[in-house]
C-alpha cells in the first residue's frame, strides 16, 4: 500500500491527505495539538505529537512503509526545518520512499518592484522569515544531493480556498481595501495545490523547484472589490497603505512586490488550473 508521511497537516496539506486517503493511500502525520491528532484520528489518519522542540517519540513507526513524504512545518524559532533537524539520518533511511515534497513560499524572492520572477530568479529575501524558509529548502535539497533522495520544492504564493481568504474576511468584516499603487500580489487556491502535488508524484523529477501560483497576479484592493461583488456586499472604504492600520506581520507582506510565474507546472507536469485566476477561485469558493 502506498503511504503518505504529512509532516504538519495544515490547510494545504490536509487537503493534499485527505485527497489521497480517498484514492486509497494510508496516511501518518502529526500534529502539535492533541485536539487536531484526535480529530484527524478519527478520519482514519495515524496521527503522531511534534513540535519543534524534540524528536518524534517513534519515529521508526511513523516513516516504516512510507511511499510518499510531505513536510508543510514552517522554520520554528528555534528550527530552521524540525523533521530534518530532528530526524534527518531516519529520512535518509527510508527504503521505500519515492516521492518527498517540501512546501515553501514564494517570499524567498524578496522584493522585484512588480517585476515577474521564475525559478531560475536568484532568491534574494527580505524579510526574517522568507530566509529561514529558503534555508530550509537548502537543507532538504542537500537531502537530495547527499542521500539520492527524491526531493521536490513547491514555493506558494499566498492561499486560499473554502475557509480560508478573502470572501471570509468580507462575510466577517474584517475585510480592507488596502490600496498601495502598483502592489501585486500572487495567489494560489488549494485545490490547485493538491493538483500540483499529484501531477509532480505522477512525474518525479527529484531536485526540482516548481512555484505555484495562478495566472494573474492582481492588486489586493482589486481582489476585494471582486469578493465583495460576488457576495453583493458593498465594498469598504478604500485607504491608503501608509494609512492603514495593519499589524506588522501583515504590513510585512506589502514589503515584496513581484508578478511569480508559473510555466513549469504547465510545462513539465501538464498541470492545467482550474482555478486560473482569483475570479474563477472565489466564485467557486462561494456556496
Amino acid at each position: 500500500m502506498n503511504k503518505l508521511v504529512g509532516f504538519g497537516l495544515g490547510f494545504s496539506a490536509l487537503a493534499f491527505a485527505r485527497s489521497l486517503a480517498r484514492q486509497g493511500f494510508a496516511v501518518a502525520g502529526t500534529a502539535r495539538s492533541p485536539d487536531k491528532a484526535q480529530a484527524l484520528e478519527r478520519e482514519g489518519f495515524a496521527m503522531t505529537l511534534f513540535d519543534s522542540a524534540g524528536p518524534l517519540e517513534d519515529a521508526e513507526s511513523v516513516l516504516a512503509g512510507g511511499t510518499h513524504l510531505l513536510d508543510s512545518i514552517p522554520p520554528a524559532r528555534d528550527s530552521i526545518c524540525p523533521p530534518l533537524d530532528w530526524h534527518s539520518a531516519d529520512i535518509a533511511r527510508m527504503e521505500h520512499v519515492a516521492w518527498i515534497g517540501y512546501l515553501s513560499t514564494t517570499g524567498v524572492y524578496g522584493d522585484h518592484g512588480g517585476d515577474w520572477v521564475d525559478e531560475a530568479t536568484v532568491p534574494l529575501p527580505d524579510l526574517e522569515r522568507s530566509a529561514r524558509r529558503l534555508e530550509a529548502e537548502q537543507n532538504w535539497l542537500v537531502m537530495h544531493e547527499r542521500y539520492g533522495l527524491p526531493v521536490h520544492v513547491f514555493r506558494l504564493a499566498g492561499i486560499y480556498g473554502p475557509g480560508r481568504g478573502v470572501l471570509e474576511q468580507i462575510r466577517s468584516g474584517r475585510a480592507k481595501r488596502i490600496v498601495k499603487p502598483g502592489q501585486v500580489f500572487s495567489r494560489i487556491h488549494v485545490d490547485d495545490i493538491v493538483q500540483v502535488l499529484e501531477a509532480s508524484m505522477a512525474r518525479p523529477n527529484p531536485g526540482a523547484i516548481y512555484n505555484v501560483c495562478d495566472d494573474e497576479p492582481e492588486a489586493p484592493d482589486r481582489v476585494v472589490e471582486y469578493g465583495c461583488e460576488l457576495l453583493g456586499i458593498a465594498p469598504p472604504e478604500p485607504v491608503a497603505f501608509e494609512d492603514a492600520e495593519l499589524s506588522d506581520m501583515a504590513r510585512s507582506f506589502y514589503a515584496d512586490n513581484k508578478r511569480v510565474r508559473n510555466d513549469r507546472i504547465r510545462d513539465e507536469l501538464g498541470v492545467k488550473l482550474r482555478y486560473p485566476s482569483y475570479r474563477e477561485g472565489l466564485a467557486a469558493s462561494i456556496g
